[in-house]
This record gives structure tokens, C-alpha cells and sequence, in this order.
């Protein structure tokens, strides 16, 4: 299939994918397969598709779920996120590390509430929809990642981020 709207699509928002998919995954390596799996789902049905970051985000959660009940406790997720390209010294580097090492240690299901609700900023309805589920376990699933995520950075380094000084999850 040769789509020039579609090209244009992953041309436009790859890097935005891989990002979600990095997240998701935590692996750089399995981020990419996610991607490149989900696209050639929604490629199959590109003419059908209204709403694209949508529908490529719902294949992705829903494929990251089918991985991970296949695959089982057998994956094993690293705490160590991967060198950087080049060397960066700014405080932001060490909160993402901290946060990304934080959230590799959340079940699957709170893992994906986290990252679709707040670092892609989508509505609690549009994440219910996204994952197939009521918004109410979005809300219990956000609420109960936002604890643990924070006894796992306060076990680690009294829970305080370093940016802003405010406890995760705190209103400003």
C-alpha cells in the first residue's frame, strides 16, 4: 500500500509513537517492534480510521497487553534506562531517570494509565477508551500508580524531585 496520507502520518508523528511505545515498554529495542507492529495493523484499515493518533495508541496498549500475557513473568525489565547520545548534565535528565526507573517497576495495566493520562496528557475518558475499561478504573488505576510511584522514589531518594523540589503527583 503506497498512501501518501499515511506516509505523511508516520513521517509527522513517529517520533511522538516511539516515545508513547518507549514508555509503555521501557525498552528502546521493543518500543520500536510496538511501533512498527501497531502501524502495520492501522495501515491494513487506514481508509477506515477517523481519529489516527487514537486508533494508533489503542493498538499499540492493546498489543503491549497481548505481549505481555504471552509472554508472562518470563520478561524481565531492566531498572537501567539506556545511555543517552551525548552527554547531558542538566537536572531534568536525572528526575526522567528516576521516574522512568519508578515506573518500570508498575504492573503493566497502572504503567499504561500513568503514561497515558499524564505524560501524553489525554482525558480520563479518552484513556478509558484507549484501554477498553470504565473511567472509573482509570481514575483508581491513577490514583493507586501515583502512590506507588511515589513509595518507590521515596524509598529511593525521599521521593522529592529534583527539577522542583514537590513530591510526584503534587499539585502546584
Amino acid at each position: 500500500m503506497d498512501d501518501p496520507e499515511f506516509r505523511e502520518f508516520v513521517e509527522v508523528r513517529y517520533a511522538d509513537l516511539l516515545r508513547t511505545a518507549y514508555l509503555l515498554t521501557g525498552s528502546r529495542d521493543v518500543a520500536q517492534d510496538l511501533v512498527h507492529e501497531a502501524l502495520l495493523k492501522v495501515m491494513r484499515h487506514w481508509r477506515r480510521v477517523d481519529e489516527p493518533m487514537a486508533y494508533v495508541r489503542r493498538v499499540m496498549v492493546n498489543e503491549r497487553a497481548s505481549r505481555w500475557r504471552r509472554i508472562g513473568l518470563r520478561e524481565l525489565l531492566t531498572s537501567a534506562v539506556p545511555d543517552p547520545v551525548g552527554p547531558d548534565t542538566t537536572d531534568g535528565v536525572a528526575v526522567r531517570d528516576e521516574l522512568l526507573t519508578a515506573l518500570d517497576r508498575l504492573p503493566v495495566r497502572m504503567r499504561t494509565v500513568l503514561v497515558l493520562r499524564y505524560w501524553e496528557d489525554l482525558p480520563e475518558a479518552e484513556v478509558a477508551a484507549v484501554m477498553a475499561c470504565s473511567v472509573g478504573t482509570v481514575k483508581s488505576q491513577a490514583a493507586r500508580g501515583l502512590a506507588r510511584l511515589r513509595n518507590v522514589l521515596a524509598s529511593a531518594s525521599t521521593g522529592r524531585s529534583m527539577a522542583t523540589g514537590r513530591v510526584i503527583g503534587e499539585r502546584a
